[in-house]
């Protein structure tokens, strides 16, 4: 067994799924009912900031149902390991 097959099955068991969905929820949940908890020091949204952590927690829902896209270009889009890190930097972003 390769190395890439085993990531490949790490990342689509059901811990690793389960995951996508704990940092897809809450996240998603304060971005759409308190959006000012998301604003800067002046006030201000980081609109490309928060256009990757919408990817983030897009991706993150995705992996989370189960969905496993068939061309290479969507599985990379929606990948846990594109996922988690654009979901954590949207939990920096509330900090």
């Amino acid at each position: 067994m390769n190395a890439r097959s085993v990531v490949a099955r790490s990342l689509g068991s059901t811990p690793s799924r389960a995951l996508s969905m704990l940092l897809a929820g809450p996240l998603s949940l304060v971005m759409l009912l308190h959006p000012l908890a998301l604003l800067d020091a002046d006030g201000h949204y980081s609109h490309g900031l928060l256009a990757l952590a919408m990817w983030g927690i897009s991706a993150g829902f995705v992996h989370g149902v189960g969905f496993d896209p068939r061309a290479l270009a969507w599985r990379w889009v929606f990948s846990p390991l594109v996922a988690w890190p654009l979901m954590l930097m949207g939990y920096i972003l509330l900090i």
